[in-house]
């Protein structure tokens, strides 16, 4: 009768041991044993890389949307009667109004709702900048410059030239700020004078004339974000409003609040500060669908890197098949000297499953660095390929994010090993099952 032991004894450990490590002509497979570590450890590689660079870029896309963005953006719409006198006669004319009359109030009601940080009513058009013989078309956002102190991605950006305290300085001729995109277009520095033309312009009897008006260059800055420092011009709020014929009101109110990823809890609240000509959408209403194709994406990638990890885990079952059939003797002599069904089973699934525990662990230890070193790698393949690996007027993004978190590199370990593990029982049952008068058989 099989003797009884304790599981995972000592002896287990060295008898699977041996297996693993024995050359073919022995009757191990040490090139599957390779070939099963290796699959192992690249694929978890593979899982952990790709997990860092997709939580890396959706925290850079949500920090360099709400960076520079409003996380809530307030607008009206209104019809207004207004009396039009015409000769003699006065005619009343109802007119749509889509401008704030008293922004400053309203934004002072906001700014005192818990959660809102801040508040800036801004004036906001379109425009063509023209420096020489050079233009760009531009979004130009009228701020006053206590507000633009607050935007952290204007205030604090990934880089700079000049300095924000001339903006809106008269002596600096108005003194603006350009997207770092808006300044390379247009081939201009600090110091500079753009031009910026309007196509709304005057009313005149004549029709609507253009309106050009000159500003000083005091501050360059660059948000990390294309889209954004390739469009965006900042102008002293007095000076947008008689640029745009804007006297007085303002278009919007951008919203600050604490948490932008929760910014949905914060829509109710504003509301009810409001009356029902008020509007508001988010940052995520404009990115919406990025962030819906974003997700998507990441679900279907850690899918398919689950897969990969599957199928390098299949290694290690074909390994233990040709281990167990080589190693059938072996088997048969070990149960004939008293070595339970169940030692022999753990025996096996040591094997199995220290290559996958092994593998798990290089392949977190290289995914890890990988994320990490991330730059520098992409550097050197950039370097070596000649350029062209990394087009940010292509992605929208300068650099190739990673954020390395725990959690991610937990799911990565868990899964690398609950499938080796899992998939390892199957030969390993094989193993204890095999009868040894049939295994001995022919020795």
């Amino acid at each position: 009768m099989a003797g009884k032991t304790a599981p995972f004894s000592k002896f287990e450990w060295m008898i699977a041991w041996r297996y693993i490590r024995a050359k073919r002509e022995t009757g191990g497979v040490s090139v599957m044993t390779w070939i099963s570590l290796v699959g192992v450890t690249l694929a978890v590689f593979a899982l952990i890389a790709v997990l860092a660079v997709r939580s890396g870029f959706r925290a850079d896309f949500v920090d360099t949307i709400v960076g520079a963005n409003a996380h809530l953006t307030l607008r009206q719409n209104y019809m207004e009667t207004v009396t039009v006198t015409q000769g003699d006669q006065s005619v009343d004319v109802t007119r749509r109004v889509d401008t704030l009359q008293d922004a400053d109030a309203l934004a002072a009601d906001l700014r005192s709702i818990d959660g809102v940080t801040r508040a800036a009513p801004i004036v906001r058009g379109e425009g063509l900048a023209t420096v020489a013989d050079r233009s760009s078309f531009v979004q130009v956002y009228g701020i006053s410059t206590a507000d633009l102190m607050d935007v952290p991605l204007v205030r604090s950006p990934q880089s700079s030239q000049g300095s924000l305290d001339d903006f809106g300085v008269r002596e600096a001729g108005g003194g603006i700020a350009l997207g770092s995109g808006v300044a390379r277009n247009l081939g201009a520095q600090v110091g500079d004078r753009v031009s910026l033309l309007s196509a709304t312009g005057v009313q005149t009897a004549g029709g609507r004339s253009p309106r050009r008006q000159t500003f000083d260059v005091v501050y360059v800055f660059q948000t990390g974000r294309y889209i954004t420092d390739i469009s965006r011009i900042y102008l002293p709020l007095e000076d947008a409003q008689s640029f745009f014929s804007r006297d007085g009101v303002h278009d919007e109110i951008e919203i600050y609040v604490e948490d932008p990823d929760r910014v949905e809890e914060w829509i109710t609240p504003i509301y009810r500060t409001l009356g029902p000509e008020s509007f508001l959408y988010s940052w995520k209403d404009n990115e919406g669908a990025y962030l819906r194709a974003l997700t998507v994406e990441d679900n279907v990638m850690f899918i398919i890197m689950a897969i990969l990890v599957l199928i390098a885990s299949m290694n290690i079952i074909s390994g233990l098949i040709m281990l167990v059939k080589n190693k059938g003797s072996d088997i048969g002599i070990l149960r004939t000297m008293g070595l339970s069904e169940g030692s022999v089973m753990r025996i096996f699934f040591i094997c199995g499953a220290g290559l996958g525990t092994v593998g798990t662990i290089f392949g977190v230890i290289l995914g890890c660095l990988f994320a990490i070193y991330i730059d520098t790698i992409f550097a050197a393949v950039n370097y070596i390929a000649g350029g062209g690996v990394w087009d940010p007027s292509i992605r929208g993004i300068y650099d190739i994010p990673s954020k390395l978190e725990l959690e991610d590199v937990l799911l990565a370990i868990g899964l690398s090993l609950s499938l080796s593990w899992i998939i390892t029982i199957f030969p390993a049952r094989r193993a204890a099952r095999m009868n040894p008068v049939e295994a001995l058989r022919y020795e």
